[in-house]
């Protein structure tokens, strides 16, 4: 693919790569942007219990201190992304990233559980504008397929790895300074983030005749809210709780209710060509998949080593660096290199598959396991396949759409890494729990026989893990049906001399 536009795209405002030359320095502060993002995801995790202390939050509450974010985030991120289509990507980039730093700063300054937990909301909407905004910024900026393929490689391993940094910087803030500094620190990483404004692609907005379709709005909105709480209270209530059913059932309601409205809007908020490609379709499928292993694996090796292994909060951070040394080489070298060459399922597939290897590696663990021969080798398998399942599905989750659409389908990548979390970390966790619970069944209640009972969870939970990307390698084989890159650039260039 040349520098220069084709007479097929001269009527796109999608910048080539000519016309930006300083879209890698602006990778650089797209790049900071999203891990704000998804360091904010764990790095709270780890203060939790020093903030729980400083607040006085009850036990029952602390929860939302977690769920206020993602709740928020998950739910918002389609709103998000229209409104970044409608406003320009470049501007709710600046308002996202301004919003953040100043929910993080007023969550750092919180005297109270009230005012803590209004600061995660806000978080969590501002991210919801800030990570489409990101990511279909990224998508305009490197069009030409091995740059793009470098570029989504490092996207692709921020996205992935973030989580296990977050886990590591948490610790040390926690430990070191105070667990206001795991909100404060977004503050400076906001401002450097900003700094980047005049590298960044110029990209229109949408025209004065567009509207924000409020119903799909609204109908998306509450169906997200219901579903993720639903899934959030999953892990506390269990699967069965009436509260649960009703959660899931009315969200699932809402969500059809949401597809067949935007199949008759005239300015629908998600157009249905958005997400019935199958390729696009596969790549939402693949990240929600996906994530479910790797957020199983930050759960219970968090709990594995702090309550049965006795790390400290920054040996375990330091732990998982492993894990996010596997994703940067997989998505950042291997990916990126492989990218331009191959279809996308040669790389998903075999990723999913490594990753249900790294889990697979993780049954057998015993409270006694070495971190050596246990814990090392399950990370690193992990971390490849996650490189190379993330890099390929965000950059063909955004391929091919209207410029437009950037934003709304860069949002759909973003809520389906946010729905498979939640309904991931929720049902492994409640499989868990009922595992230590049937071991511990007539057994007396020692210290070890509880450590042992908390791994047998963790163990049964690895094994259900291991089954869905299994599961999900096949479907992705079958669904995602996108030929090699070169084929795509063939197919493109051969009606070019009839167009004009």
């Amino acid at each position: 693919m040349s520098s220069a536009p084709r007479p097929a795209e001269a009527r796109t405002p999608v910048p080539t790569p000519g016309d930006n030359p300083r879209r890698w320095l602006g990778l650089v502060f797209i790049g900071l942007a999203q891990l704000m993002i998804v360091l904010d995801i764990t790095v709270v995790n780890i203060a939790l219990p020093s903030a729980q202390q400083d607040l006085g939050i009850s036990a029952g509450d602390r929860q939302w201190v977690i769920t206020a974010y993602t709740l928020a985030f998950g739910s918002l991120l389609l709103l998000g992304g229209r409104i970044a289509d409608y406003t320009g990507r470049k501007r709710a980039f600046l308002i996202g990233l301004i919003g953040f730093a100043c929910a993080s700063a007023l969550g750092g300054a919180a005297t109270g559980f009230t005012l803590l937990l209004a600061a995660r909301a806000l978080q969590g909407g501002f991210a919801a504008l800030l990570a489409p905004a990101a990511l279909s910024l990224l998508s305009i900026s490197f069009t030409e397929s091995r740059e793009r393929a470098k570029a989504f490689g490092v996207y692709g391993a921020i996205a992935a790895g973030g989580s296990a940094i977050g886990l590591l910087l948490g610790g040390l803030l926690t430990e070191y300074l105070d667990w206001r500094w795991c909100l404060y620190v977004n503050v400076p990483i906001a401002v450097i983030a900003a700094c980047g404004w005049s590298v960044l692609p110029a990209d229109r907005r949408a025209t004065a005749r567009a509207r924000l379709d409020l119903p799909g709005a609204l109908l998306a909105t509450s169906g997200l809210v219901a579903a993720v709480y639903g899934c959030s209270k999953a892990e506390s209530d269990g699967w069965d709780s009436p509260l649960v059913m009703a959660l899931l059932t009315s969200g699932v309601c809402l969500l059809v209710g949401f597809a067949l409205f935007e199949a008759r809007s005239p300015r629908p908020l998600l157009p249905l060509r958005v997400v019935t490609d199958r390729t696009r379709a596969s790549a939402y499928l693949a990240v929600a998949l996906a994530v479910i292993g790797m957020f199983g694996m930050f759960l219970f090796l968090t709990y594995y080593m702090q309550v049965v292994k006795d790390y400290s909060a920054v040996l375990t951070g330091v732990a998982f660096l492993p894990l996010t040394a596997g994703v940067l080489v997989s998505a950042g070298g291997i990916a990126s290199r492989l990218l331009p060459r191959v279809a996308p399922r040669a790389l998903v597939v075999p990723g999913l598959l490594l990753a249900a290897v790294g889990t697979g590696w993780l049954i057998p663990l015993e409270a006694d396991t070495s971190y050596a021969t246990g814990v090392l080798p399950a990370e690193i398998i992990v971390g490849l396949g996650m490189g190379l399942v993330m890099a390929p599905a965000m950059n063909y989750a955004t391929h091919g759409v209207r410029p437009e659409d950037s934003g709304v389908a860069s949002a759909m990548a973003n809520t389906s890494q946010q729905i498979g979390a939640s309904i991931g970390t929720a049902l492994l966790n409640t499989i868990a729990i009922d595992a230590s619970t049937d071991y511990l069944a007539g057994r007396r209640h020692t210290p070890d026989v509880l450590r042992e009972a908390l791994v047998e969870g963790f163990s049964t939970a690895y094994s259900v893990a291991t089954v869905i990307l299994v599961a999900a390698a096949l479907v992705i084989a079958v669904l995602m049906n996108a030929p090699r890159p070169a084929t795509v650039g063939e197919a493109r260039r051969e009606p070019a001399p009839h167009m004009g």
